[in-house]
């Protein structure tokens, strides 16, 4: 069981047999970089003559893709047992190896739920210029199954994007400055270190506090950094021993978020239910009071047993604040607690706003 299981740590050695080895169902959430397979032939040099520091390490060359394809099915099979079967998986690539990567998760039985493009706002640009300039990866998120229950923390998301619905479309910056962790002699530590914002939002979005983080290619520790932060368990593997000991120093200076409530993500769906004709019965709104949409081009009107009546060109519309709202919009559906909107003071409020009064009420 996972409450057994020894966490916070970083397993030195092969990711695939360490995987195997962890209890079956131990896991909340995956996160993996693992080698983009990027096929590289001799150095990239600048306009200027000097050389691209990009990725040129001895694991991140395969012979050929069934090589590849092999190591994918292999870290993926054994990522699949450690997790839970409502847990999740992120996978971060580039065009390099990402479809190759979809395809097995599919094979494999994973269901995929987004693909996110992480659009880099700076990226590095193509010196040759023969093509377009690489801006962008790849991540793939994917539950166990079809039918998985899996855990997302949707007001979260919504928060973090100004109360807009986030998309899947992300633009964050590389990794630079005093983020880039450096070595003794001042290179770069990691050639793909991730930056920590992006992990930010995978580990909020998809994990609760005191959930447990696997990653399996955890080179300088990024996700350990973040998880720890935000009071998540973490295990981290590792071949190179020499990532990991950096890893290791680097996560032992981050300190967690002091006040857990700090960490937690009300959830609307969770809220106890409160029928619209609460408002109507506590005198909140009046029979007859007028609803808008945000621009005032619809109205309703409040009727005495809490549902709404208004009219369009394609008739009369009766019903819940949800039915009357997708029918004036012609849509299969409408939230009409944030559709909806009561004048007071001369400015429009939705009706949520008295929702929560009703709520605030029971405690």
């Amino acid at each position: 069981m996972a409450e057994t299981l020894a966490t916070n740590r970083i397993l030195v050695g092969d990711c695939v047999q360490l995987m195997r080895d962890l209890p079956a169902g131990s896991v909340d959430m995956v996160f993996a970089d693992p080698p983009y397979n990027l096929q590289l032939n001799g150095d990239l040099m600048r306009p200027n003559h000097t050389r691209v520091d990009g990725v040129d390490e001895e694991w991140d060359r395969f012979q050929d893709f069934p090589t590849y394809d092999r190591f994918t099915r292999d870290w993926l099979a054994a990522a699949r047992h450690t997790l839970k079967d409502d847990g999740t998986l992120w996978v971060i690539g580039s065009y390099h190896n990402i479809f190759r990567v979809g395809s097995i998760l599919q094979d494999l039985g994973f269901w995929v739920l987004n693909d996110i493009i992480w659009r880099k706002s700076n990226p590095m640009p193509n010196f040759k210029g023969r093509r377009f300039a690489n801006a962008h990866e790849t991540m793939i998120w994917c539950s166990k199954s079809k039918d998985a229950k899996y855990y997302f923390a949707y007001e979260a998301m919504k928060a973090l994007n100004e109360d807009l619905q986030m998309r899947s479309d992300w633009t964050l910056p590389l990794c630079t400055g005093a983020e880039r962790l450096r070595d003794e002699t001042g290179q770069k530590a990691h050639p793909t270190q991730k930056p920590e914002a992006l992990l930010y939002r995978v580990i909020m979005s998809s994990t609760r506090p005191g959930d447990l983080v696997l990653d399996p290619f955890f080179g300088t520790g990024t996700t350990g950094a973040v998880a720890k932060r935000l009071q998540r368990r973490w295990i981290g593997l590792e071949r190179e021993h020499q990532y990991a000991r950096i890893a290791n120093e680097r996560i032992a200076q981050v300190e967690p978020v002091a006040e857990p409530d700090l960490l937690e993500v009300p959830s609307k769906r969770a809220q106890p239910r409160v029928p619209f004709g609460n408002l109507v019965e506590r005198g909140y709104l009046q029979p007859g009071t007028m609803l808008f949409d945000q621009r005032r081009r619809i109205i309703a009107k409040v009727r005495a047993d809490g549902t709404l009546v208004a009219q369009n060109h394609t008739g009369e519309h009766k019903g819940s604040i949800h039915q009357v709202g997708a029918a004036m919009q012609g849509l299969p559906a409408c939230n009409g607690w944030t559709f909806w909107h009561f004048q007071e003071g001369g400015r429009l409020a939705p009706i949520d706003v008295l929702r929560q009064k009703v709520l605030s009420e029971r405690h």
